[in-house]
């Protein structure tokens, strides 16, 4: 089966997953570039990243790519590796571009899990048990296996949030709540285009 394209804000998205995404980028305010450039890896092959955020807060400061996977192969694995320069350094690992992978959109309820793993945040991994990338995930930002919840902090800025509660005070559950519904229930059938209100 192929993915429908999908149009959004001027753009050909090659996938609805995709510009359900940018719908929740923009609900979250954080300014992005959709397949900005793409790169010649180290191993000859080649990769163009779905999104560029601009401006994120928290670990995750600055910019930092994301790409949108609905189904993960081992090329894609090895792609998303050797663009993130992922390594191990005296068992301590490193990454030189942050790379934060993404699926599909979580359910909401989801998003309050705090003692409980909940599979849609991708703990499972696209491969198999214990096998990456995984999805929603610090592995391939900054080398740390650790859950990455996307939202919106307290300042109504673009984070990512741990899955530890001293992590998650500062997000605003009911903005970021909004944002994945905006992005779960947009449709863009028949030239609809989702309308976006973020909260003040």
């Amino acid at each position: 089966m192929k993915a429908i394209e999908t149009e959004y804000k001027g753009y050909r998205f090659r996938s609805r997953l995709e510009a359900r995404w940018a719908v929740f980028f923009d609900a979250c305010g954080v300014r992005w570039e959709y397949e900005p450039q793409g790169y010649l890896l180290d191993n000859g092959q080649r990769f163009l990243p779905d999104f560029l955020l601009h401006g994120v807060e928290g670990r995750a400061s600055g910019d930092l790519y994301v790409e949108v996977k609905g189904k993960m192969t081992d090329e894609d694995a090895s792609k998303i590796y050797s663009f993130s320069g992922l390594k191990d350094v005296d068992n301590v690992l490193e990454v030189e571009t942050p790379i934060l992978i993404v699926a599909d959109i979580p359910v909401g309820d989801c998003m309050a899990e705090i003692d409980e793993f909940c599979s849609d945040w991708g703990y499972r991994g696209f491969l198999g048990a214990g096998e990456g990338p995984f999805p929603f995930n610090f592995e391939t930002i900054d080398g740390d296996y650790y859950i990455a919840h996307p939202g919106i902090n307290r300042n109504g800025h673009f984070e990512l949030f741990g899955d530890d509660m001293s992590y998650k005070e500062d997000r605003d559950d009911k903005a970021t709540l909004g944002a994945f519904k905006a992005a779960r229930q947009a449709r863009f059938e028949h030239g609809e285009q989702p309308g976006i209100r973020r909260r003040k």
